[in-house]
């Protein structure tokens, strides 16, 4: 057998004549649908090919020892910022307390919520502290043992220069502060005076910190914090004054690692990477504690371009109480604990187990091509099938006409 017809037995696309060839008008409608169905058949693969998609990856997290940034914008309408303090603890015993020095801003508002445009207030003026002698030793008025001064150098003895230095002093033995009056080193830093002034104002605390990635709490509480063994404590005597002032706030923003691009932040991103955005409450009650239990989960975002973004999504759940206990107005089944003191708590822990997302494209080339000429094929198929049922529907009514 010669090598050419070898080849054509091998051949399994066999060729009509063309004279033998019938052409009907079903045949070219059926034609044009198939040819249409094929524009969009691979017009959708062809999208799919371009679409970017994030397929997420489970693995145990292994970085330990990285540090979590915490990102917060807070406003209290009916708090001055002069009142509040804010701290940060976690379960290994480290406190950082009254954290707004340190890389957080209170601004001041006024009753309606807007903006006052002046310097917050800091606990002592230093232009007032300039004023004093060099060998002045302030009092601290029985807070602290003075008895001993006399005859020592000033860097031994025990004083206390300045309003900020008393109430450091009150609070290690728990007397109450007020708002400083009567306290020489306080009038003359003219901190009584401000504290009266802004008795009305609001406060929005905006910034960020690093903590441990532990698990701990972040909390807003009135007046100074003290910390001593085993206890943990806020001077609550100006706060507990009167009833003008409470916990109803509003979370503009809050939360963990940087943001994402605003290219691949989803609405169901956004959702799992920032749940309590713009979440208020607005229970104004004085003795009322409010609660956030915040589960974080390490993700890491793998860009097609190269980029990877370690970040963090959380989840969120809300409790409040009233510290008085009793059953709840709304479900008189629930019954709260009695105590605590009033502020805002976030309860946050680290989960051990990391998600990756990877951005990948919907499909690869060969994919593309094999779906493409699957349907090709596909089509071409059913559309034959068509065709030759439509014509011999048509040749047997013919048939049928003729006898």
């Amino acid at each position: 057998m010669s090598k050419k017809g070898g080849l054509l037995s091998l051949d399994a696309f066999s060729k009509t004549v063309e004279d033998v060839r019938i052409k009907t008008r079903s045949g070219g409608l059926i034609t044009v649908g198939c040819i249409m169905m094929l524009i969009v058949l691979i017009s959708n693969e062809w999208s799919a090919f371009n679409k970017i998609a994030i397929r997420p990856e489970l693995v145990v997290d292994r970085d330990s020892n990285a540090k979590l940034d915490i990102n917060l914008d807070v406003t209290f309408p009916d708090l001055p910022c002069d009142m509040m303090s804010m701290d940060i603890m976690d379960v290994s015993g480290e406190l950082q307390v009254d954290i707004q020095k340190y890389g957080f801003v209170k601004i001041r508002l006024d009753p309606k919520g807007n903006k006052i445009e002046e310097s917050e207030l800091m606990i002592g003026d230093d232009e007032k502290k300039k004023d004093v002698p060099d060998d002045w030793c302030g009092p601290c008025y029985g807070a602290r043992d003075q008895s001993k001064n006399e005859g020592k150098p000033k860097s031994e003895q025990v004083c206390c220069d300045d309003c900020e230095a008393v109430r450091k002093a009150y609070a290690e033995i728990g007397w109450a502060f007020f708002d400083g009056k009567d306290i020489t080193q306080c009038e003359a830093e003219g901190y009584v005076k401000k504290i009266n002034e802004r008795w009305d104002e609001g406060c929005r605390v905006v910034g960020k910190a690093q903590l441990n990635r532990i698990d701990g709490n972040l909390h807003f509480a009135p007046g100074a914090s003290f910390s001593a063994p085993q206890r943990h404590v806020h001077d609550l005597s100006l706060y507990n004054r009167d009833s003008d002032h409470s916990f109803k706030h509003k979370i503009n923003h809050f939360s963990f690692g940087p943001s994402l691009e605003p290219l691949h932040a989803s609405d169901v991103q956004d959702l799992s990477s920032h749940p309590l955005d713009n979440f208020e409450s607005n229970i104004g009650a004085k003795q009322h504690v409010f609660s956030y239990y915040l589960k974080v989960v390490p993700t890491r975002y793998e860009y097609l371009n190269g980029t990877v973004l370690d970040t963090y999504q959380f989840s969120a759940t809300t409790h409040d109480r009233p510290l008085s206990g009793g059953r709840d107005e709304d479900h008189p089944n629930t019954v709260h604990a009695r105590g605590g003191i009033p502020g805002v708590f976030f309860n946050f822990e680290m989960s051990a187990l990391k998600v990756i997302n990877k951005e990948t494209y919907g499909t690869t080339w060969a994919g593309f091509l094999l779906n493409a000429v699957s349907a090709i094929g596909g089509i071409l198929t059913v559309g034959g099938v068509l065709d030759r049922t439509v014509y011999a529907a048509n040749r047997a009514l013919k048939g049928k006409k003729e006898k």
